[in-house]
């Protein structure tokens, strides 16, 4: 049985466990830092993956399990571990295969980076059986779970978002899974965006649906063609809940009788369910979450030049704020 590494230059990772600040003199973690950890209570851990100690379980995803992990240097990450128990674990191991590399073509401080990818293998030419994601490990909680909570944190928060994407979107790839989940938030107040399970490149047709229903596009649920517009899609849907607290109508999240309410947006805009929400923000919310793509924003950067319009507007008249 044999076992492939690919490494890739460069750090980072998903997390929803808080750290206290105990990092060494490259703001990374040490296995001597074990005690600030959170402790697996009740489950037994693997002693080891892939030439990685376990120290102890951050979660678990669809089909995998994230561990805290350090290597023989004592430094410390994530790994995300899918065993091939039937042929639908196939998919999960694809998607931690193109995660890793999707991922390590970026370099910008907010999106996460690879660090390793292990693959065992029966045969030489056979399909894995078994797959661990090795990644930085990130001080930080979802936005789901911290969201902002004043019009400057949602300026702060979401231009951060928006440069991500550019740097994504720079390497001609979608996301294809923007959603307050994968963004984390850090004590600092930087953001990290995970998750590149889904990303691909612009123009990408996927053979089936792709997506979490209250973010996903129109084009992802009739799986045609995705690029950046789809992203900023999400971006829209995500600014709606943090704004009002509430879903934005999508394709997956209505029933079909009355999809027209997406086609036709006649819903309320954040404004109406949030008078603190600038009619100005509001706008931009809605013209990110047309159903055409040709109707939305045409680039993330058009985001970004929106978002600090608003943002300036708000400065201007603080009672927004």
């Amino acid at each position: 049985m044999g076992v492939m590494s690919v490494r890739a230059t460069g750090v980072h990772q998903v997390n929803s466990v808080r750290l206290e600040d105990r990092r060494g003199p490259s703001g990374s973690f040490r296995a001597g830092d074990r005690s600030v950890l959170s402790e697996t209570r009740g489950e037994k851990l693997p002693p080891g993956l892939f030439g990685y100690d376990v120290i102890s379980k951050l979660g678990q995803g669809a089909a995998s399990d994230i561990y805290v992990v350090s290597d023989p240097s004592g430094q410390i990450y994530a790994l995300k571990h899918v065993i091939r128990h039937t042929d639908k674990h196939d998919r999960y191991i694809q998607q931690l295969t193109n995660e890793f590399d999707v991922g390590k073509r970026f370099r910008h401080p907010v999106l996460r980076r690879m660090i390793d990818l292990k693959l065992k293998r029966p045969m030489a030419m056979g399909k894995p059986t078994e797959a661990a994601l090795v990644m930085e490990l990130i001080d930080g909680t979802p936005l789901e779970d911290k969201p902002p909570t004043s019009l400057a944190q949602v300026f702060s928060v979401f231009k951060q978002i928006a440069s991500g994407l550019g740097a994504i979107h720079y390497q001609r790839y979608v996301h294809c899974d923007v959603k307050p989940h994968n963004i984390l938030r850090c004590p600092d107040d930087t953001i990290k965006m995970i998750d590149f399970g889904q990303a691909c490149p612009i123009g990408t047709e996927k053979p089936r649906v792709q997506g979490t229903p209250d973010f996903i596009a129109p084009e992802q649920v009739k799986c045609k063609p995705v690029d950046f517009r789809t992203d900023i899609y999400s971006v829209g849907a995500s600014l709606y809940l943090a704004l009002t607290g509430r879903r934005a109508p999508t394709y997956l999240n209505v029933e079909k009788s009355h999809r027209s309410i997406v086609k036709t947006q006649n819903y309320p805009n954040p404004h109406d369910l949030n008078a603190g929400v600038p009619e100005m923000l509001s706008e931009v919310v809605m013209k990110c979450l047309r159903y055409y793509p040709n109707d939305r924003y045409q680039s993330i950067g058009e985001v970004v030049s929106a978002l600090e319009l608003c943002e300036a507007e708000t400065t201007n008249h603080p009672q927004h704020a």
